[in-house]
């Protein structure tokens, strides 16, 4: 435990120290690859924690971000919600709209379950060049960081530092939200939902909260995403987002915490890194996806994090625990074992002695 908190401290440590390591164009970069790393941990929460395959999770991603741009526009970053506050708009659209959708996709488990999601995206995807009013079109939404706090979010290192602070804020909340009772419910959800609904729990009450909550870190991404390029079009509601977060969270390791964010980050990098030497950079990354599956089950996070051991009984008896934990338990020495008396030799017997 001391070993992973001192690794998290370096880590941001190091993240901290980017702006002073890295060029503005890398630095953009790093943004891009925080905000991913927030959306692939807000699915993974979802995916990872309580076993709901979604295949639609970029229509969270962009009403966050055009709750942002409506809140920017209609705020002029002042008031109550000044711009460094700003995902907390995006927060609010995602939970509402989480909420909503996830209270009819919940209905229904496994494939369902994922076929709804993704048309629900599909959905809002092919209304939101229709809707200008909402939307704007093809062309989208612009807006402006305004000053605020004595900062004019005018250079790309404030941007930075802005979306670093948002991220590792989320990031602990989602944390302490797993070490929660709820939390733990939430593994129940994947492990056997049934034996929740027999213990007299609300099963689909507690899938929809879930669900809002990773929806709600879903749209702070997209927040995130509208503060940094000051403009949202329909195109963040695209099915290769969604995509992209399922092969970022599954490169990494969805029984992770951080794996979802590890796997996003170098994905991310990946991305910006090769597609400037090929046009087929989809290619190598869908090469790599399928070797991470093939030879690392448990995504790039398994290389760091072993595996827990099972439990090992040590005497004679050891190998033998399932065995052993069924067996009746042995009569006394210098006793008989009585034989078990069902039910129907019992009535046998009562009509014996009705007879005699």
């Amino acid at each position: 435990m001391k070993k992973t908190f001192l690794a998290c401290l370096a880590g941001v440590v190091l993240l901290a120290a980017l702006p002073y390591l890295l060029s503005q164009g890398l630095l953009n970069a790093a943004i891009q690859m925080l905000i991913a790393a927030l959306f692939a941990t807000a699915y993974n929460l979802l995916c990872g924690q309580a076993g709901m395959l979604s295949f639609g999770h970029a229509a969270y991603f962009g009403i966050g971000a055009f709750a942002t741009v409506h809140a920017m526009n209609a705020l002029g970053g002042e008031g109550l919600l000044p711009t460094p506050l700003m995902p907390l708009a995006g927060a609010a659209g995602g939970l509402i709209f989480g909420g909503i959708a996830g209270w009819f996709a919940t209905q229904r488990s496994g494939t369902y379950f994922a076929m709804i999601t993704l048309a629900i995206a599909e959905l809002v995807h092919s209304l939101a060049p229709h809707l200008k009013s909402t939307f704007g079109g093809e062309a989208g939404i612009s807006t402006m960081r305004m000053p605020a706090w004595g900062l004019d979010f005018g250079s790309t290192t404030q941007v930075y530092y802005l979306t670093l602070f948002w991220v590792l804020l989320a990031m602990l909340l989602m944390y302490l939200y797993t070490r929660t009772p709820l939390g733990r419910l939430t593994l129940g959800l994947r492990e056997n939902s049934h034996r929740l609904r027999f213990l007299g729990y609300n099963v689909h009450g507690l899938s929809t909260l879930v669900f809002a909550i990773s929806a709600m870190f879903a749209g702070m991404a997209g927040g995130l995403q509208v503060l940094s390029n000051e403009s949202a079009n329909y195109v963040v509601f695209d099915p290769a987002l969604s995509a992209a977060a399922v092969l970022n969270t599954y490169i990494g390791g969805v029984g992770v915490f951080l794996g979802p964010a590890l796997g996003a980050s170098l994905m991310t990098f990946f991305g910006y890194a090769v597609s400037d030497l090929t046009r087929s950079w989809l290619l190598y990354q869908g090469i790599l996806f399928v070797i991470v599956m093939m030879f690392l089950p448990r995504g790039l996070a398994g290389l760091f994090v072993r595996p827990p051991r099972p439990a090992q009984a040590s005497g004679p008896g050891a190998g033998t625990g399932t065995a052993t934990a069924t067996a009746a338990p042995a009569p006394a020495p210098g006793t008989a074992s009585p034989a078990p008396r069902t039910d129907a030799s019992a009535a046998r017997g009562r009509a014996g002695k009705e007879m005699a």
